[in-house]
């Protein structure tokens, strides 16, 4: 899997080193064993449903939830869902963003799996496990294709529960 993504230095701005996960969306077997890697730890955890977090945690996270035979609720950025929904804010390095959830969509579910495609600096999973919550549902953990280790996104999982990445950089 590794060799199907694509480093791209200076994107999006100078200094940074972008991984481009988009070679191994495009390669049928590479995409499976990615799914089975993200499925491995869960697949007897009894998961209710998979949250993916846009936009890349919807492509990642609809498989996933397939492979698990659970539901799928996406995590929207503002503006997307019609109402009702509940959102939480969090913090970007230059000011605040939100994330979204149909309200009631998680509903009796006591084991969701959060899944994006990468843990950065980890404000958008913290960001989603305190929407879940808030929903009233419980947090199994967490699965992420590529974990950026230097930038330190695990110390930042408030939730007492699992967060497993397939590939670390």
């Amino acid at each position: 899997m590794r060799d199907r993504v694509r480093d791209v230095p200076d994107f999006p701005s100078p200094g940074v080193l972008f991984r481009d996960l988009t070679p191994l969306l495009a390669d049928p077997r590479a995409f499976d064993a990615c799914i089975e890697a993200l499925a491995a730890p869960w697949s007897a955890a009894g998961i209710d449903v998979v949250c993916g977090i846009e936009a890349r945690g919807f492509i990642f996270g609809a498989a996933l939830a397939r492979r698990l035979e659970a539901g799928f609720v996406p995590l929207r950025k503002p503006g997307k869902l019609p109402p009702p929904v509940v959102e939480v804010e969090y913090a970007l390095e230059y000011g605040a963003d939100r994330l979204q959830a149909a309200a009631g969509a998680l509903q009796g579910h006591r084991r969701v799996l959060l899944v994006d495609d990468v843990l950065a600096t980890g404000g958008t999973l913290a960001a989603a496990c305190r929407l879940v919550e808030r929903l009233g549902a419980g947090i199994a953990g967490a699965a992420v294709v590529i974990e950026i280790e230097s930038l330190a996104g695990r110390t930042r999982w408030p939730c007492d529960t699992p967060l497993h990445a397939v590939l670390r950089y």
